[in-house]
């Protein structure tokens, strides 16, 4: 465990980004829960400012931040304030939470490269975040599109990478 890495991002419902990461090549382990708000110990019930987010467990060997910030773009909507499909309130923003000033940098380029690319009808409104702390969400939340594989998600492939498009150009 000591080579990998970890990435916290939030893009509408933690459940269905988890489900899409966690079979992505180099993601070794998923968590959904909580960052950003305002409050200790939040809930699903109960969490003031916090963003629905993921805790991604990854081998940098085997993929990047900026692979990750690739395929995170793909599959949500970053054009909406707080809102993914019918999921609308602050829990439900596009963020990424940054843990250094190389995460922060990697991502302001990704982001650079996802509105250039003309893709998305609009920009991207994601908003980059210092991370604090990661709550991890109530066990009923953890895989929980694995429980209920009918379950609702607003989450899916949407365009082919924006990585590759860039190199090629």
């Amino acid at each position: 465990m000591e080579n990998y890495k970890k990435a916290y991002i939030a893009g509408g419902c933690f459940w269905g980004m988890e489900d899409l990461f966690r079979v992505r090549p180099g993601i070794i382990d998923t968590e959904v829960g909580y960052l950003g708000g305002e409050n200790e110990n939040p809930t699903y019930r109960n969490h003031p400012g916090h963003a629905e987010g993921i805790e991604l467990t990854y081998d940098p060997r085997a993929t990047s931040f900026e692979e990750i910030l690739d395929y995170f773009f793909r599959i949500h909507n970053p054009t909406t304030i707080d809102q993914q499909g019918n999921d609308r309130g602050s829990s439900y923003r596009s963020t990424i939470f940054f843990q250094d000033d190389e995460e922060k940098a990697v991502s302001e380029a990704v982001i650079k490269i996802v509105n250039d690319s003309g893709r998305w009808k609009a920009d991207a409104v994601t908003t980059l975040e210092p991370f604090t702390v990661f709550w991890p969400a109530e066990p009923e939340h953890q895989d929980y599109l694995v429980k209920h594989p009918n379950g609702y998600t607003c989450h899916f492939e949407r365009f082919g990478t924006f990585l590759e498009e860039q190199k090629k150009a």
